[in-house]
């Protein structure tokens, strides 16, 4: 029976990472070796949140939809979650995980929000300052590509969508990576080291278009948020402080990046 459920939650797994970041990760590395046979990495540029049509609306429909189907396997997990919870308490009569419900079990709810935003803070503040000085060293080795975090044109809308796009790679990053995966990977059996370690380490295989030096850094990123998981069993303040850095880097690059000739 122990078997069998493992298998299932095996499957489970493999569908939501093809669905989600596992497809990205195989997308990631294919680009990566296109750039890297094309020219140096040093050459090549990766851009984020690309311009999707040159007619105003029409880009603006393209990037909502983006963001709302990228969330659909964030809303699979808290499907699976729940009823597998479900059924493990129709045999046992346990509650439905920490607080009753699959978003309690994560910790992706509101029950702390003053703790949880201080948290994000001081994270986005410890992650984001290491990740500048990481990215000018892979320049500077040429084992990073130059990232633009905005390719949309100037609209009145710009900026919220991006604001929306970190958001979501920070709700879908988080969940999924994160709280989804250390669950599951407890439930195969693995240890905590180990799990955490192929958390990090698919992370950073999602991040390869960019170059060498972000997979390093988001592996190390990875370390940190999921070894916090194990300690707060919370999603939440990885999913703030995620989403401070991306709005940081997608905004402000929207705004300034051209004047200060970054674009």
């Amino acid at each position: 029976m122990l078997l069998a459920s493992r298998r299932r939650l095996r499957a489970e797994v493999l569908i939501v990472l093809g669905l989600s970041l596992g497809q990205s990760a195989v997308y990631s590395v294919v680009q990566l070796l296109d750039k890297m046979t094309r020219a140096p990495l040093s050459e090549a540029t990766s851009t984020l949140n690309r311009s999707q049509s040159t007619r105003e609306y029409f880009d603006l429909t393209y990037q909502l939809l983006d963001i709302l189907f990228a969330l659909v396997p964030v809303v699979l997990v808290f499907y699976f979650l729940s009823v597998h919870s479900s059924a493990n308490r129709e045999v046992d009569g346990s509650a439905v995980g920490r607080g009753g419900s699959a978003f309690a079990r994560l910790g992706f709810n509101l029950a702390r929000p003053g703790k949880d935003v201080l948290q994000g803070l001081g994270l986005a503040a410890a992650i984001g300052i290491p990740s500048l000085g990481l990215y000018g060293v892979g320049r500077a080795l040429g084992i990073t590509t130059a990232i633009v975090p905005s390719g949309l044109d100037a609209y009145w809308w710009t900026v919220p969508v991006l604001i929306l796009s970190a958001m979501r790679h920070a709700i879908v990053e988080e969940v999924i990576v994160v709280g989804y995966l250390m669950d599951r990977f407890g439930k195969f059996g693995w240890s905590t080291p180990v799990a955490i370690v192929v958390s990090a380490v698919l992370r950073g295989s999602y991040h390869l278009y960019q170059g060498f030096g972000p997979f390093f850094g988001n592996f190390v990123m990875g370390l940190v948020f999921a070894w916090i998981y194990t300690k707060t069993k919370r999603v939440m303040p990885l999913v703030i402080a995620h989403a401070l850095l991306d709005i940081v880097a997608f905004v402000g690059f929207s705004l300034f990046g051209k004047a200060v000739g970054l674009g």
